[in-house]
């Protein structure tokens, strides 16, 4: 039995792996925004915890990584928040992942929400600073700090992962890819040991892809920290 937190697990692909590693016996502590996106009473009984915080406000975003502390070293930490057209695109998807990281102790395995269309991203990174980047921005740089985490921490494994173009709130209802397959790669990535590469993997359906090159780029991945480092102030080792 693992202790995981999944992010952003209200609804959506979040609430579905929460759900099915619930089913499996782990003990699981979501995150939500807020309390009102606790509707369904029935859920409660079936979490570790519950986390909430606002991902678009750096300082929720800490208090998200202090209301998580409470519950110790993690085994796993499935980052899955993020959103697609909105202002919050920067924050939601590359700063609070790389806040939590930082801020939080090293768990056994950390897995982070990727895209497909991290692969026409920008490596420029004053669109982050200057509150520009577009989504596939923000999917390219969270792809290149998971890898960049996985090539730094000892000890800890860290994936990005391609859940596919899916059928929910986000991705639509003409959405192709197959919802449940949408969410069994993190599962498995936060709970098997029979995983190769054991870190440093771009994952799609249970398959190591090629990710943008600039992802797997050391000097990408440093220039890309040191801008997170600088523009909220965290440091991540």
């Amino acid at each position: 039995m693992a202790l995981i937190l999944v992010t952003g697990a209200s609804s959506g692909l979040g609430h579905n792996t929460a759900n099915a590693l619930a089913d499996d016996g782990h003990d699981v502590v979501i995150h939500v925004r807020n309390q009102a996106r606790l509707t369904d009473a029935d859920d409660a009984s079936r979490w570790k915890g519950v986390v909430i915080g606002d991902l678009a406000e750096l300082d929720e975003i800490r208090g998200v990584a202090r209301q998580a502390s409470r519950f110790g070293r993690f085994d796993a930490v499935i980052h899955n928040a993020g959103v697609l057209h909105s202002p919050d695109v920067i924050n939601v998807n590359i700063v609070a992942p790389y806040v939590l990281t930082a801020l939080m102790d090293k768990p056994a395995r950390l897995v982070y929400l990727s895209s497909s269309m991290h692969r026409s991203g920008s490596t420029g990174l004053r669109r982050l600073t200057a509150g520009t980047a577009s989504y596939s921005d923000s999917k390219l740089w969270v792809t290149a700090l998971a890898l960049a985490v996985a090539s730094r921490w000892e000890g800890t494994s860290s994936h990005a992962v391609d859940p596919g173009w899916v059928p929910t709130r986000m991705g639509g209802p003409g959405a192709p890819d197959d919802l449940t397959a949408g969410h069994q790669t993190q599962v498995w990535l936060a709970t098997h040991h029979d995983v190769t590469p054991s870190t440093g993997g771009y994952w799609y359906h249970q398959q190591v892809q090629t990710p943008h090159p600039a992802s797997r780029d050391e000097d990408f991945q440093a220039r890309l920290i040191h801008v997170l480092e600088s523009h909220t102030g965290v440091p991540l080792d």
